[in-house]
């Protein structure tokens, strides 16, 4: 076992980073302000990009951290799939039954990782995408094609770092750490996920639909599908902004065998912006004016 694998045992990650994500989350300008500017300046932080240039504009660190960017920063490619943070891949591969295959072949179960062994099943044979974003890059999380949001949950676990060195070294690192997993939809492949991987010192993952929630739901293990009935289906486009890590931390995406391969071109180790194009397909795709009950 390698030192930096035994301090992530040895460590108590989460009350560390519930430390962390209070400290983020102070709006003492004495506190807030020398964070932000240290942050900027240790990770080269273009804030040029930003929606609010100045660090003065953000009250907390946390605010700074999931700042929104200009919106001409990141704009989306005309593709069938585009990245929906900027970051690096660590990961790519099949999803074979219920298990993603990794590099060196090492495999971890879908199911564990989306706590939900059917949508597991309806997304065997197609493949995943692991996005790590670490503490310098851009934390906003955008879709990748256009969807509805069918359902989340939200599933507890352990704030293992999710460097690429930690993950490959701890068996299913990403199924046990804490997660949301955001169900969708697309109109032409149906079902794929998304899952928000918490990790060390991550504060918080928040998602759009936080304030739908019933107050019951904000913490432990849940799960919440999205009301349907009565209203027409809400759509968002490629590139709609679903939500924010405080600090860094990992996206996994899962598609169907319907959705195609991704580019070739992107393997591990590459860096990704947000908006890039992930598949070499163009879209020209209208968005239906209703979508059909999952599992329909």
């Amino acid at each position: 076992m390698s030192l930096s694998v035994l301090l992530q045992r040895l460590t108590p990650l989460t009350f560390v980073s519930r430390c962390a994500g209070r400290l983020g989350a102070s709006r003492r300008r004495w506190i807030a302000q020398p964070l932000i500017r240290l942050f900027i300046k240790r990770y080269g932080i273009d804030m040029r990009e930003a929606a609010l240039t100045q660090p003065g504009d953000y009250a907390s660190f946390n605010a700074f951290f999931s700042r929104a960017l200009h919106p001409q920063a990141r704009p989306p490619a005309k593709a069938d799939c585009i990245s929906p943070v900027d970051g690096r891949i660590s990961q790519r591969g099949h999803i074979d039954g219920e298990q993603l295959i990794q590099a060196k072949q090492q495999t971890y179960s879908a199911a564990e990782l989306l706590g939900d062994a059917r949508l597991a099943r309806r997304l065997s044979g197609g493949h995943f995408l692991t996005l790590y974003l670490s503490p310098g890059d851009y934390h906003r999380v955008h879709l990748p094609c256009p969807a509805q949001l069918v359902a989340m949950r939200h599933v507890p676990g352990r704030r293992f770092s999710v460097r690429p060195e930690i993950v490959q070294r701890v068996d299913g690192l990403l199924a046990r750490n804490e997660r949301r997993v955001c169900h969708f939809r697309h109109p032409v492949w149906g079902e794929f996920a998304m899952v928000l991987v918490g990790a060390a010192m991550v504060g918080s993952i928040v998602t759009r639909w936080d304030d739908a929630l019933p107050r019951a739901l904000r913490h432990g293990r849940w799960q919440w599908r999205a009301p349907q009935a009565g209203q027409a289906p809400h759509w968002l486009p490629a590139g709609a902004d679903i939500g924010h890590f405080e600090m860094g931390s990992s996206v996994v995406l899962l598609l169907p065998a319907t959705a195609g391969p991704l580019a070739a071109a992107w393997r591990p180790g590459a860096a990704v912006r947000c908006g890039q194009a992930l598949s070499d397909a163009m879209f020209a795709l209208e968005l239906p004016a209703a979508m059909p009950e999952a599992g329909a």
